[in-house]
Formats: structure tokens, C-alpha cells, sequence
């Protein structure tokens, strides 16, 4: 099971046990979405893996977008 919790334009990638796998963001380089691991030695299992290809793939079709904070 992996969360996505939003933080300014990112999504922070959280697994089952509360430990940040990394972030999803925005690469308007290459306008598409891209998964960043917080450091080299993240080792994702299967099913974190394939949660976050779907949430990037939801991302890149416009199904979901990442929520924009206000910080007014």
C-alpha cells in the first residue's frame, strides 16, 4: 500500500509503514510526471511499484492532478 500525500506542487510517496519511498512531481522539462526516490538505496516492492505507476499514469491522463496549496 502506498499513500500519496500532497506538499506544495509534489506528492510525497508513503508506504504502509509510514516511510517516505520518495515523490512525484511535475517535469515541465519533459512535460509528463515523474517518480524521484528520497535516496539511492529506496527498494520498492511490487505492489508499491505498481501503485505508483497507476497514480502516474492517472496523473499523466488528467484522470487526477496533484492539489495545489494555498499558503495564504
Amino acid at each position: 500500500m502506498v499513500m500519496f500525500w500532497p506538499v506544495q506542487q509534489e506528492l510525497n510517496c508513503i508506504n504502509g509503514d509510514g516511510s517516505i519511498l520518495g515523490k512525484i512531481q511535475f517535469d515541465a522539462k519533459h512535460n509528463t510526471y515523474v517518480f524521484s526516490a528520497d535516496n539511492e538505496q529506496v527498494v520498492l516492492s511490487a505492489s508499491e511499484d505498481a501503485s505508483i505507476k497507476q497514480k502516474l499514469a492517472k496523473l499523466v491522463s488528467g484522470h487526477e492532478i496533484i492539489p495545489m496549496q494555498d499558503d495564504d
